[in-house]
């Protein structure tokens, strides 16, 4: 998927920026760039967590189903709970349990594991009921995921992650193609005063021109890493680097390890299945050690960007296994990548008790 930048977005230039917390030249012009990429016009946002609970303040439902997930959306509805007496039911719940006005708060694919849900599945599970699907798409940015092409409301993006790309800004993104709603959340903006500032504006529009090259690089990376590190857990022939991976591996998720699910996520997903994956260790201590034994992973706990990362996850959200690592791949060569992992196994299991 290629996106023509030389187009230029039809900005008015004859109504004058009067308030920067209304419009600025900078963010108007990073939310017309983005508009066609994410198909819906957006408003953009100091982060992807303002943006939620802007998100979240317009929509006031009384109902949110939820699953599991980036642990700051949770907190975000712990605040909406706490104000404004929200419910919060499972993803799962029954569609009689929601009534008209609830949301469906669908993130996929998953934080920390990579693992992708049907859109279409839930949209029709939503609006069977009236409700509202909004969808996080953060981990599926523009060219892997059109979460509208499968009926959601309202799509939500952390664009500090991969709209950003670069590791140097915060940025959030709420569009929708309901001209009410954009409506709303541009006058509740004013007043909620998370706005982007010029600086990272300008940063998230030179960001969008290697969208496509920096997303489907990573995307392509990451499902190599995976199949490799999939084949060395699961084969019965004497391989060396087998013998690497079984003994700290317990476990690898990410969306392209979800073959049953194929039929449906393909058309959803046609062009990658996104930069990040989990791997379960076998043991807590070789999760909390891996990390400091790579050189090309850098231990972080942001996403999104050009270099590799890896984090134990345990780190940053207490919710998630011990075991787990969140590995977000870069644009790096995969080969040199495997190889990084190759010797922090081997380091593992040559020093265990260190």
């Amino acid at each position: 998927m290629t996106y023509d930048l030389t187009q230029r977005p039809q900005i008015s230039t004859t109504e004058a920026h009067v308030y920067s917390r209304h419009t600025a030249p900078s963010s108007t012009r990073l939310e017309a760039v983005l508009a066609p990429l994410l198909k819906a016009p957006c408003l953009t946002y100091a982060s992807g967590l303002a943006a939620l609970h802007a998100a979240y303040v317009y929509l006031n439902p009384g109902r949110v189903s939820i699953g599991d997930g980036y642990h700051g959306s949770h907190g975000v509805l712990d605040i909406q709970t706490k104000l404004c007496g929200t419910r919060i039911l499972p993803l799962q719940c029954p569609a009689s349990d929601l009534q008209p006005g609830d949301v469906i708060h669908l993130e996929t694919p998953l934080n920390p594991t990579g693992e992708a849900y049907n859109i279409a599945e839930y949209a029709d599970k939503a609006h069977s009921r009236g409700a509202i699907l909004l969808v996080d798409s953060t981990f599926a940015p523009p060219g892997l995921q059109d979460p509208f092409e499968w009926g959601a409301d309202i799509v939500m993006h952390s664009g500090t992650k991969y709209l950003g790309g670069h590791s140097d800004m915060l940025c959030g993104v709420l569009a929708t193609n309901n001209k009410q709603w954009l409506t709303g959340l541009r006058e509740d903006r004013i007043f909620l005063g998370s706005v982007m500032g010029s600086m990272e504006s300008w940063l998230g529009v030179r960001s969008l021109r290697t969208l496509d090259l920096r997303v489907i690089r990573q995307s392509e990376n990451a499902s190599k890493l995976v199949q490799w590190l999939d084949f060395c857990k699961h084969t019965e022939s004497e391989d060396e680097e087998a013998e690497l991976v079984k003994p700290v591996v317990e476990r690898i998720q990410h969306a392209s390890l979800q073959h049953e699910d194929m039929p449906w996520l393909k058309q959803q997903m046609p062009n990658g299945f996104g930069p990040v994956f989990a791997i379960w260790a076998k043991e807590e201590t070789m999760a909390r050690r891996l990390p400091s034994l790579l050189t090309l992973f850098h231990h972080a706990t942001s996403l999104g960007g050009v270099e590799s990362l890896i984090e134990w996850r345990s780190m940053s959200d207490r919710t998630v296994d011990s075991r787990v690592l969140r590995v977000s791949v870069g644009v790096e060569d995969w080969e040199d990548l495997k190889a990084d992992l190759k010797r922090g196994f081997k380091e593992l299991l040559r020093n265990p008790k260190a």
